[in-house]
């Protein structure tokens, strides 16, 4: 059997020796030489295209680098990082006969601000601090007990100060000259992480997304596609200068994560709101006495008005207080108007945006569109209460309650509650909101003063803390 084996590979051995030596000797000295390939360079006469962009190729290597360095160093010291600290909790009718309520559980947010002045106003949103009781902001590797100025639910923000000097505010730029396709910057917080900045174009002005919970919201953000998370909201949206263009609010998310979609409040907003809390301690609304929807083919149809135009242009008044200034200035529901102080309105956030720079007094002229025809009208806006002044901030200090009392739309407001206050034993909490007092409502802190100083015995408050549970808290007073 061995020889077999050793007979076949000898002879399998033999065949390969034979194969190789006939082709060196008869088969490769007939075939052809093949050179190996060269290649020159090629100069074409005609410039290169870019079929995907149909755009010269050259001009991406001559365009200048993009480099957002120097803005980033700009507006980075101006950006903190925000704290807000509240104590959740509730009650029962047992904490009657047991005291304390139930446990308490310390909860700790954190944003974004803006430095607006060197003597310490920063600006936020009003989400990042309204749940809180305490308010601490981390700069410079130093920890601050922050005031709440104001808040202005309508357009999302806030002011806080500190109390420091010196402070690196921002450079305030404008948001009406934003272009969109435009390189903008954002400066935040995001999860915690302090200082960071990302960058992206302007996707869209003038955004409506439905977010804010007021009873005169003002929408009109900056779209933009920079990175922005939980944590940055309140910061700085800056342009490649350096300055600032918006304050980041927003993120439209499944995930409540960066998808690609952020929202800023324009920095002329900012500006306004900023000025009033500061000056006046709330915001001076200039009220229309009118609300408007956009303009387009199916409210066209409902309230029966031409559909055979070439563009729709303008909003339409759809909700008209009888007795407000709209009204008396003679406008109508279905009036589409077009200009406000001879400006071109396309949209509801134009609208909005256009009377957010007003005072209650200021006249405007609305021109309008009724039958087609054109008009126009002068309406004197007027403030929340139906008159043409100033409204300040009110606040009422009640000793004997150890606290500050103000009204608000809702109820009365306790803050500032002293170390021994009475509401701290009742198991109210800083920035409660009090709606009602056995069953009996209150709107003014006089109320609420002129309760606590007469009765006695067993009762309960009824109110919504920062965490906007609301909470029925007993109590007894000997």
């Amino acid at each position: 059997m061995s020889n077999t084996v050793r007979t076949i590979v000898i002879g399998f051995i033999a065949g390969l020796a034979g194969t190789g030596a006939g082709y060196q000797f008869f088969v490769k000295p007939n075939l052809p030489q093949v050179q190996s390939a060269t290649f020159e360079n090629v100069k074409f006469d005609s410039p290169v295209i870019n079929r995907a962009s149909d755009v010269p190729a050259n001009t991406v290597a001559n365009a200048a680098p993009v480099d957002f360095s120097a803005a980033a160093s700009k507006a980075t010291p101006s950006v903190v990082f925000i704290n807000s600290i509240s104590e959740g909790g509730g009650y029962s009718y047992w904490d009657w006969f047991f005291g304390e309520g139930a446990n308490r559980q310390t909860q700790v947010s954190s944003g974004s601000g803006v430095i607006f002045s060197a003597d310490g106003y920063i600006v936020t949103n009003n989400h990042v601090v309204s749940s809180a009781q305490r308010i601490e902001v981390n700069y410079n590797k130093r920890v601050y007990q922050a005031e709440l100025v104001g808040t202005d639910p309508s357009t999302d923000l806030a002011v806080i100060k500190i109390d420091e000097t010196n402070l690196p505010a921002i450079t305030l730029g404008t948001s009406k000259n934003l272009q969109v396709g435009e390189w903008v910057v954002a400066v935040g917080n995001p999860f915690t992480l302090a200082s960071t900045v990302t960058a992206g174009i302007v996707s869209a002005k003038g955004r409506r997304i439905g977010i804010l919970e007021d009873k005169f919201p003002i929408e009109s953000f900056i779209q933009t596609d920079a990175a922005i998370n939980p944590g940055n909201s309140g910061g700085a949206l800056v342009n490649k200068n350096g300055d600032l263009v918006g304050i980041n609010t927003a993120i439209l998310s499944r995930t409540g994560s960066y998808t690609g979609y952020a929202f800023a409040v324009p920095v002329d907003i900012a500006k306004k709101v900023f000025e009033d809390l500061v000056k006046y301690g709330v915001v001076q609304k200039a009220i229309l006495g009118a609300s408007v929807s956009e303009y387009d083919y199916a409210t066209a149809v409902k309230y029966d008005l031409d559909t055979k135009v070439k563009s729709f242009n303008g909003v339409l008044l759809e909700r008209l207080d009888p007795s407000g200034p709209a009204a008396d200035a003679g406008l109508k529901l279905g009036d589409v108007i077009t200009k406000v102080n001879g400006i071109d309105i396309n949209s509801q956030s134009e609208f909005e945006e256009a009377l957010s720079y007003r005072y209650p007094g200021d006249k405007v002229s609305i021109t309008y569109s009724r039958e087609g025809k054109q008009g126009t009208v002068n309406v004197t806006l007027v403030n929340r209460k139906g008159d043409t002044g100033i409204l300040k901030r009110k606040i009422v200090s009640a000793p004997a309650l150890g606290a500050q009392l103000e009204a608000t739309d809702n109820g009365v407001k306790v803050f500032k509650l002293s170390e021994n206050s009475m509401f701290k034993r009742l198991g109210v909490t800083e920035n409660f909101t009090i709606e009602r007092l056995n069953n009996e409502s209150v709107s003014e802190p006089e109320e609420v003063i002129s309760f606590f100083d007469q009765y006695r015995g067993r009762g309960f408050i009824i109110g919504v803390n920062t965490s906007r549970q609301r909470l029925q808290i007993p109590f007894i007073i000997r």
